[in-house]
């Protein structure tokens, strides 16, 4: 019995071996013939060795004075076989397992992989061990990184989450790896890591976990249903076309407080199915955006706090009912982004902070590794293995789920290493500047891996400083991204609008001032989940005067929206008008539908996605060539008019917008063409609760100069509204 009373042995019994298969299982006697088996079980009582495909008996083992620890010998046996064991239990319980120790090689050879794809080798990994040519064990291989443990067991359900009885092994890589034969599809497990310090840390979720449990287990939950038959392909085969030169009105989505059932809880991925998509395609939205769909602990984080970033959220189905989610929206040609969050992570305790004792994920000094505004983690991009572990997720969203566009949050927090801070309290770069270089290079980095490999898909940035080049190549030195949220045209017309009319001739500039840099960038125009919160109140709450002029506002800005260049981002509930202030503990007022002024606002916002697509002049907003100002600076009447253009020129229209309650019947504008327009959408119509003011549908030029242009027309100009008149040609 002493040849197995060795320092490993003794490293298995006080749980912190890193090489438990040189130990356990079957191994070769060291000082004479034949071989003998080792098995740690440190509740049994007694264990058998039964055949791998049979009950045949092989050996009662012997149980040395070490609790739990047990041993067989077969002297005349050189040749390695496979086994069972039969494990009686001091509690009388009785259970047959495959020995994990047996399967070195299925533990330690890594699926093939490149580092954008690591989700395919790490985390819970569905194998099978090969017994002979026609015998195979299934199960799963568990592998996690964490380079500074000491050791590393996997815990669960399958072994009474006991981290003494599945101790995991590593080669040095910082990779720990353990085959456990029979765990499959819905097994929960976590990893049970003694630091360096001896100390046993609290169980940590798994990292490349494609689901997690809710509070209180957060349990990792093995996924290997891959039931869902994608029918798709029309879809993920279309031909490539340019984003920039296509409509985007892209409705912003909260998954658990879009509708709500009688009792208050959310409706299921499925439920979403037959409800939301529909509802998507009736109102013209050429595309989602759900906010984070992986995991997170905290329901009033909405996501933007991740513990599980391979894990779709659970509180609403399985990723396969996700999947079909994903599917049916792209069978209805819609396209589906997702809030993806890369910039920093919670320090949830079954999380990535401190994850192995060391700070693995996160910068080590807190003047780096900590958010203040967020009291959030910021991860260590100076990292391979982070870097690597975060571009691989951003690919299995776009491969596993076919998500068509990632839309990064917090990249400003991301690029500037003084970014919520106060002097003394951040770390310059090594020129002593203020840019985050290892958070550039990653997202550099993380763009050119998207377009490469998935050129129908694309990346939107929520940067909201003046950052040079986010939506350019990287090639021209930019970071890449195919859009960037253009935060300072929300923040000048939301401060516009809410000012009364009457005060709004001396803020012209601000709706004007965003077409000074309009190209400088690829802009999506969002008015986002982040407008309607925090005692921001509703869009329709922001609006000034009585309530038929705070709709004839919101109609207005509406119209102003959608007519200039840029792509069109809406958060849910702004489409009728939503009342209350947005909360995620509760539906939308669905309610409102009932009211004429909120149902006008619906009408008129599907009206507008309608025109919108079919409107080939409103499509080019990414070249200045497709928009030329008409009248910038009629502030004493408080109107923008301006002129949009198809990239050949031979479409065109107008846009009038008139932000005061005054009505002009005779307001002259040049136009580009002499010839016929046609006013095409009015947000004064009656239809949608408005004045009806102007009755003229069709405007023929007249010779008359006016804006710098040689031929002019005599609008109806109504109050409080948006018009849009199209070129129908010579008369």
């Amino acid at each position: 019995m002493h040849l197995i009373k060795n320092a490993l042995i003794k490293d298995v019994v006080d749980t912190q071996c890193s090489d438990p298969f040189g130990c356990l299982g079957l191994q070769a006697h060291t000082n004479k013939k034949g071989l003998m088996l080792t098995v740690w079980q440190p509740e049994a009582a007694s264990i058998r060795v039964l055949a791998i495909d049979s009950d045949k008996l092989l050996a009662d083992m012997t149980q040395t004075d070490e609790n739990g620890l047990f041993f067989a010998e077969w002297p005349s046996l050189a040749e390695r076989f496979h086994y069972r064991l039969e494990i009686t239990y001091h509690s009388g319980d009785r259970h047959v397992m495959v020995d994990p120790y047996q399967f070195p090689s299925t533990t330690f050879v890594d699926p093939e992989h490149h580092q954008a794809s690591l989700y395919k080798s790490q985390g819970a990994i569905q194998t099978r061990a090969s017994i002979t040519k026609k015998l195979s064990i299934q199960g799963t291989r568990f592998a996690v990184y964490a380079p500074a443990a000491r050791s590393v067991s996997v815990v669960g359900d399958f072994n009474s989450w006991d981290g003494r009885t599945h101790p995991m092994s590593s080669n040095g890589d910082g990779i720990w790896r353990l085959f456990v034969p029979d765990v499959n599809h819905g097994a929960r497990y976590k990893f049970e890591i003694r630091a360096r310090s001896g100390d046993i840390l609290p169980h940590r979720s798994d990292p490349y976990a494609q689901r997690i449990e809710q509070y209180p287990s957060f349990a990792s939950v093995t996924c290997f249903d891959h039931k869902h038959a994608w029918q798709d392909e029309k879809w993920v085969t279309r031909p490539i076309t340019d984003l920039y030169e296509q409509p985007m009105s892209i409705y912003e989505l909260h998954l658990g407080s879009w509708r709500r059932k009688d009792d208050n809880q959310p409706l299921t991925y499925l439920e979403l199915v037959d409800q939301l998509v529909p509802y998507i395609e009736e109102m013209g939205y050429t595309h989602v955006e759900l906010l984070p769909v992986t995991e997170y602990p905290f329901d009033g984080s909405w996501g933007y706090q991740p513990v599980g970033l391979y894990a779709v959220t659970s509180r609403f189905g399985t990723p396969e009912e996700f999947k079909a989610l994903v599917d049916a929206l792209h069978q209805a040609n819609i396209g589906v982004i997702m809030d993806w969050v890369p910039a920093h992570f919670p320090a949830d305790s079954h999380g990535l902070a401190n994850f192995d004792g060391s700070k693995q994920y996160e910068y080590p000094d807190p003047k780096k590794g900590w958010h203040p505004e967020w009291n959030s983690l910021i991860y260590d991009f100076g990292k391979e293995h982070v870097v690597n572990y975060l571009i691989s997720n951003a690919v299995y969203w776009l491969e596993e789920f076919h998500i068509d566009g990632l839309r990064v949050d917090a990249v400003a927090s991301m690029l500037y290493l003084d970014y919520s801070r106060e002097d003394g309290e951040w770390i310059p770069n090594k020129d002593g500047g203020n840019h985050n270089y290892e958070a550039i290079d990653f997202l550099r980095r993380l763009n050119e891996t998207v377009y490469l490999n998935h050129p129908r898909c694309f990346t939107v940035a929520e940067e909201s400083t003046a950052f040079p080049g986010v939506s350019k190549p990287t090639y021209m030195n930019g970071l890449g991204f195919g859009f960037k949220w253009n935060m300072g045209w929300m923040n000048d017309s939301l401060d516009y609008i809410k000012k009364d009319p009457i005060y709004r001739q001396h803020h012209q500039g601000e709706l004007s001032f965003s077409m000074v840099y309009a190209f400088d960038e690829q802009f999506v125009l969002p008015i986002s989940h982040d407008e309607v919160v925090h005692g921001k109140g509703s869009m329709i709450a922001k609006m000034p005067g009585d309530s038929w002029q705070k709709f004839a506002n919101l109609r207005a800005f509406s119209a102003y929206m959608y007519f200039h260049p840029g792509k069109k981002l809406n958060f849910m509930g702004n489409e009728f008008a939503q009342g209350q202030e947005w909360s995620h503990e509760r539906s939308l007022d669905w309610h409102l539908l009932d009211v004429a002024l909120h149902k006008a606002q619906h009408a008129l916002s599907k009206d507008l996605n309608h025109l919108y697509q079919n409107q080939t002049s409103l499509h080019y907003d990414h070249s200045p060539q497709g928009f030329e100002w008409i009248s910038y600076d009629d502030s004493a009447n408080s109107i923008l008019a301006f002129a949009r253009f198809a990239k050949n020129r031979s479409e065109h229209s107008i846009a009038v917008v008139n932000f005061t309650p005054m009505p002009h019947g005779q307001y002259r504008i040049g136009v580009p063409q002499a010839g016929r327009y046609q006013v095409i959408m009015d947000t004064d119509a009656t239809h949608y609760t408005g004045s009806g003011f102007a009755s003229t549908q069709i405007y023929d030029t007249q010779a008359v100069a006016s804006h710098g242009r040689e031929q002019s027309i005599e609008l109806q100009v109504p109050p409080l509204a948006g018009i849009l008149l199209r070129w129908l040609g010579e008369a």
